[in-house]
This record gives C-alpha cells, structure tokens and sequence, in this order.
C-alpha cells in the first residue's frame, strides 16, 4: 500500500506569516516573504524523520497553495521560491505541488491511493482531508510524526 506524508508549507513549516509586511509583498507580486521565512520546526529533526519515514517506503510530497488571485509569471517565481527556501533547509520531497489558491490539496495526490497523512495548519483543509489522517500543524508536528513513526515500527 502507498503511504505519503503531504506537507503544506506556509504556517506549517515556514513562517511566512510572520515576515514583516507579507501581506503587501504579496499584492506587489514579490517573492521576499517566501524567501525570507524561518522555518517553524527544527529543520535538522525534520529531515532525519523524513529519512526514517522514506526508509519504510513512506513518499514525501509538498503541496502548497500559491498567493491569491495571482499572475501565472508570479505563480512561477513563488514555486522557485518555494523549492529554493526547502533546498536551504535540505527538505528532500518526492512531489511538489505549487497550486492555486484554494486548490483542495487532496485532488493532487489522489491517484496515489494508499494512506496519505497530511500535515497542515489550516483546519478547513484538514476538515476536507478525506485520503488518510491529518495532522495539525498548529501542534508540534515533529512530536506527532514521532507517534506515528512508532506506530510504524
């Protein structure tokens, strides 16, 4: 059976939010919030969970909604930027999705069938979340990947 942990990554693991002004960073079509967001969790723990999830044939995918009623040319600058900020923080992924705004996160990895986890601050994305289990973001996501890391053993 496939197995896949899907992150989100603003609010999730990079505090986009808390970048100064990124709210008007983003009406202006400039990357610099995704660029200089700090990551939420500790990077380091993160990628070594990721490596003992990828060992037991766990897939590790990305699905992130772009900025609101964006341009296609912004679109592609904030998926660079996206993939860039991850490389930094050598998160490793088997799939990115960088989709619209308001995309539900579930039609991108549909087709992969199996149990899918997603790890997401939003609650009605969770709510909608219908291929596996959820888990909130809003929590200590690196504790609740542990739990089910030992639940795999």
């Amino acid at each position: 059976m496939t197995k896949a942990l899907v992150f989100d990554m603003d609010g999730t693991i990079a505090d986009f939010y808390g970048v100064c002004g990124w709210d008007k960073d983003l009406k202006n079509s400039d990357v610099r919030p995704y660029v200089e967001a700090k990551p939420l969790v500790n990077m380091e723990v993160l990628n070594i969970l990721l490596d003992a999830f990828r060992a037991r044939g766990w897939k590790i995918i990305v699905t992130t909604w772009l900025a609101k009623n964006s341009s296609r040319d912004y679109d592609d600058k904030v998926r660079a930027a996206k993939k860039a900020w991850l490389a930094r923080y050598g998160f490793t992924f088997d799939e990115f999705h960088g989709v619209k705004y308001g995309t539900t996160k579930a039609n991108c990895t549909r087709r992969h069938g199996g149990f899918q986890v997603l790890i997401d601050d939003n609650e009605a994305v969770r709510r909608g979340w219908h291929l596996g289990a959820v888990v909130n973001a809003n929590e200590n996501i690196v504790e609740k990947l542990i739990d089910l890391l030992e639940m795999e053993m």
